[in-house]
């Protein structure tokens, strides 16, 4: 496992896949097996925009929640190694994709 942690060097492994799959249970399990520290993106966004998710898209819609999804996960990425848990519909973003890439 030390091997995999340092050939990650500063980057993060990210799970990306439909709301629902497993991405944080599996994320917890494998950044405790790693030694490495999990986040879920969700949870980042809701502590950044001291809102929850709903209330985000309820308050402000999907395009508002979008973007600050984007942002939240470009700044999260810059503080590797870890594992990232994205939303549901996270890698539906090009910017995101490109970020994750």
């Amino acid at each position: 496992m030390a091997r995999v942690v340092e050939a990650l060097g500063d980057r993060s492994i990210v799970l990306v896949g439909i709301m629902g799959s497993g991405k944080s249970t599996v994320g917890r399990r494998l950044a405790q097996k790693l030694g490495l520290r999990f986040i879920d993106a969700d949870t980042a966004i809701e502590e950044a925009a001291n809102m929850t998710i709903a209330e985000i898209f309820s308050t402000h819609g999907e395009p508002y929640f979008r973007s600050g999804e984007e942002r939240v996960i470009a700044r999260l990425l810059k503080e590797g190694p870890q594992v990232l848990a994205t939303g549901g519909g996270a890698f539906m973003s090009e910017a995101t994709r490109k970020a994750i890439s």
